[in-house]
């Protein structure tokens, strides 16, 4: 397929969360979803050990069920005040609306993960975080051969005019997911759930961010 004309910074700096303008009548190729894949297998591995692995759901009954449970979680992220993007305050008007819009189009995902073509479960086999002991090196080492794996899933997909989301508060539920897919719970983690559709057009912007001074630490915190 024909890739969006994106120089690498456009591509890094519009590859948005994706809710609202997903085509959820529109199929996605699985050759599409293959060639997303093989660039993300092109990130480091730890140890060169490739422990990442992607599971895509296609059948509706499974996307359907899925969809079920992200409801669920869904509802619960929503009752946690201050976590719910919903309930942050930003301490400006202009920057609450944009959170409220944000919030809009979550809870809209909220209600149609499962409608969604194709949906995108990133796993690492490195073992579970829980098994590191809250040590940081070794649960950092678990996630690090998964989580630049999925992001560049998603940086593939958009140059393809596909639309993805990272989520994360099925993990809430996670076992159920293995469940209705067969995923070896003790021995593989979950770490992202994401939709992949066809985007509603491909027109989509930097979001508005403040200078990167404001997150830069010096040669000392």
């Amino acid at each position: 397929m024909t890739l969006l004309p994106l120089n690498p910074d456009e591509l890094l700096s519009t590859t948005r969360a994706v809710r609202k303008r997903l085509d959820f009548e529109r199929p996605v190729p699985d050759e599409l979803i293959r060639e997303c894949v093989a660039m993300a297998m092109q990130t480091p591995s730890g140890s060169n050990n490739m422990t990442m692995r992607f599971i895509i759901v296609k059948d509706e009954a499974k996307r359907k069920a899925i969809g079920a449970v992200y409801r669920e979680c869904f509802s619960q992220y929503q009752a946690m005040d201050g976590v719910y993007i919903r309930s942050i305050d930003k301490g400006d008007v202009e920057a609450n609306k944009q959170q409220a819009r944000s919030a809009d189009s979550a809870d809209y995902l909220g209600d149609h993960m499962g409608d969604a073509p194709a949906l995108v479960i990133a796993c690492n086999m490195g073992g579970r975080t829980e098994a590191a002991g809250g040590l940081g090196m070794m649960a950092s080492s678990v996630m690090a051969n998964i989580l630049p794996a999925m992001w560049s899933f998603m940086l593939a997909a958009r140059a393809r005019g596909l639309g993805t989301a990272w989520t994360t508060v099925h993990l809430m539920m996670e076992q159920q997911v293995a469940e209705i897919l067969g995923i070896p719970f003790d021995t593989v983690q979950q770490t992202c759930l994401s939709p992949l559709a066809f985007t509603k057009g491909t027109d989509f912007k930097a979001a508005v961010r403040p200078d990167p001074e404001t997150i830069i630490h010096w040669d000392k915190w």
